[in-house]
């Protein structure tokens, strides 16, 4: 099964997004957006950086364990991990991203 992208509405209202990869883990989120179709361009965006290795932050967390953040061309994060407990699980996730985001279908859960 391909990837996916979900917009939702969380509990504040703001829509969100969250690319699922084929087995239906949860491999990148978006922050809140007022607008839904501010969601909807973060998923283009999402589509159009993740390909590139160069777009993606990767980070150590305060507790000791790993992620990373998409950004786009000026910077601005995109898409966040979840926290891995290695760093190589976490530059599984990248890769994750790398393969499911550009062809994922998007499904509206608003």
């Amino acid at each position: 099964m391909a990837g996916k992208f979900e917009i939702f509405e969380d509990k504040a209202g703001e829509f969100r997004f969250r690319l699922k990869a084929g087995n239906g883990e949860i491999i990148l989120a978006s922050e809140g957006y007022v607008q839904k179709a501010s969601a909807e361009n973060g998923i283009a965006s999402v589509k159009t950086n993740a390909p590139n290795d160069d777009r993606y932050e990767r980070k150590e967390t305060k507790s000791g364990g790993y992620m990373f953040n998409l950004k786009a061309s000026n910077g601005q994060v995109i898409g966040t991990s979840e926290s891995y407990t290695s760093a190589s699980a976490r530059d599984n996730g990248v890769e994750s991203v790398k393969r499911n985001a550009p062809d994922a279908r998007i499904e509206d859960l608003t």
